[in-house]
């Protein structure tokens, strides 16, 4: 059965209609205003201290943060931006859904060294575009960004994918708890891949990949909800999967994906996706 969007549970607002709500307003505090608060940089230093090397090195990494009408307002560090003494600062990311030439969805399990959702499955990618390299412009630095992310990942060629094989569909604002510490508050460029691609992943960024189809990923849906197996799936994977995903890829099968583009919406979750 085809699962379809629930109206009460997200709402799709024009971007226009943000951008004339969040006029004057500085929604999210600049990287320099969390950097006086001492109290936020000692409980991150201690928070960190027994992450893995490289992960607490990405940490660093400036993310782009966004007002709700994903205006920009500034930078934090990954770390200031995901740790919950600042709030969980709104910021840019997105979220990669590649197929292959049988239109079978690329799932990754991220490494148990995450700091945030480790061993979870999740779609293709998830990562930022960053303030620092001027990925900032819109939907095409995120498909840069995109590019970066899954060759680091998942050893995919930069040559081996163009921007213009990036499609951009549409973008979700949602709020998760990773734990009592860490979480997400971002708006996720949604962007579809079909291409057929060699995979060398890094330990470090991914435990497992699988390619999944239609029905396959249905019973791991089900499988995740009955807490019956060891299947866990990140929240806004879920999230996107029950409302959105099934349609896009229907209309990917029958080449009319351009129908559910929908470029100028920000859909928005209506609650935090979930808690630790």
């Amino acid at each position: 059965m085809m699962i379809r969007p629930h109206p009460h549970s997200l709402v799709a607002v024009s971007t226009a209609v943000w951008r004339r709500c969040c006029s004057g307003i500085h929604f999210v505090r600049l990287m320099t205003q969390c950097s006086r608060n001492g109290s936020v940089h000692s409980s991150l230093e201690e928070d960190l201290k027994g992450a893995d090397e490289e992960q607490r090195e990405l940490m660093g990494e400036q993310v782009i943060l966004v007002s709700p009408c994903d205006e920009v307002q500034g930078f934090a560090s990954k770390a200031e931006a995901h740790h919950i003494s600042s709030g969980l600062l709104l910021h840019r990311a997105f979220s990669v859904f590649l197929f292959d030439s049988h239109r079978r969805l690329l799932l990754q399990q991220r490494a148990g060294t995450k700091i945030t959702f480790p061993l979870y499955w999740t779609n293709t990618c998830c990562s930022h575009p960053l303030y620092s390299i001027k990925e900032e412009l819109s939907s095409d630095g995120v498909k840069h960004a995109a590019k970066r992310k899954l060759y680091q990942e998942l050893g995919i060629s930069p040559e081996a994918l163009s921007v213009e094989d990036f499609r951009y569909l549409t973008r979700i604002h949602y709020r998760a708890m990773s734990d009592s510490i860490w979480g997400e508050h971002e708006i996720d460029y949604i962007l579809f891949v079909v291409k057929d691609v060699e995979l060398n992943p890094c330990k470090n960024e991914v435990e497992a990949v699988h390619y999944i189809d239609m029905e396959q990923l249905q019973s791991w849906l089900s499988q995740a909800k009955s807490n019956s197996s060891q299947i866990r799936l990140t929240p806004w994977f879920t999230f996107i999967a029950e409302h959105f995903l099934f349609d896009w890829w229907k209309q990917l099968e029958t080449d009319q994906l351009f129908q559910v583009t929908d470029k100028d919406h920000i859909y928005r979750a209506s609650h935090s996706l979930f808690q630790a």
